[in-house]
């Protein structure tokens, strides 16, 4: 029996104590803006309405990999893990850091803040798994969604036996949401074929 769902800290993020029982590799969906202390929200799948807000330092980190633009980030993964020698207020609490990241193919060293006086290398470690990038809007609506074909089958097939439309006209009205398929086009067509073959002829 798995415990390790018992001592997730109740929170609106990610948590170092969340990572306690080991590290994590996310996969980036978005990132957005918020108001005060930690201005960047990093959505990831499975994050459970918890996103991931990285602290200066690994903003800097994610940044100096990926660069400034939010929408090169999505699709990218990281390697988190909990650094329990992260202080807040003098004290050592715990932090989340990255180990790991995709989109860079040897060890990326940087220098980074550990108090104002002092700034210690840090590296972060190629992460090989494959990139997976957004889906653009034509990518998005390349075909016509079979679910919602299907769905919509046997009213289309009444209204073509009826003779109330053509395959053409449903066609037509079809795609202005997105291209059909052959296999979609040719479906509305046969009910046409049908049709004809259950005619009686005298």
């Amino acid at each position: 029996m798995d415990l390790s769902h018992t001592i997730e800290p109740k929170s609106d993020q990610l948590n170092a104590d969340d990572l306690m029982t080991g590290s994590r590799i996310i996969t980036i969906t978005d990132v957005k803006l918020n108001d005060g202390d930690q201005p960047v929200s990093v959505r990831f799948e499975g994050d459970n309405n918890k996103p991931y807000k990285p602290c200066k330092s690994m903003r800097r980190v994610m940044i100096s990999l990926w660069g400034k633009h939010a929408q090169d980030w999505i699709g990218q993964s990281v390697e988190l893990y909990r650094d329990p020698d992260v202080k807040f207020g003098g004290q050592a609490v715990g932090g989340i850091r990255i180990s790991r990241a995709t989109g860079i193919d040897k060890p990326a060293r940087l220098l980074l803040t550990v108090t104002r006086a002092r700034r210690a290398p840090y590296e972060i470690k190629p992460l090989d798994i494959k990139v997976k990038k957004p889906a653009t809007t034509d990518e998005k609506t390349s075909v016509y969604p079979q679910d919602e074909f299907d769905a919509d089958f046997e009213r289309m097939k009444s209204a073509i036996e009826s003779g109330k439309r053509t395959p053409e006209r449903i066609i037509e009205h079809l795609e202005k949401t997105a291209p059909l398929t052959d296999a979609q086009k040719k479906a509305l067509f046969d009910l046409v074929a049908e049709s004809n073959d259950d005619e009686v002829i005298y």
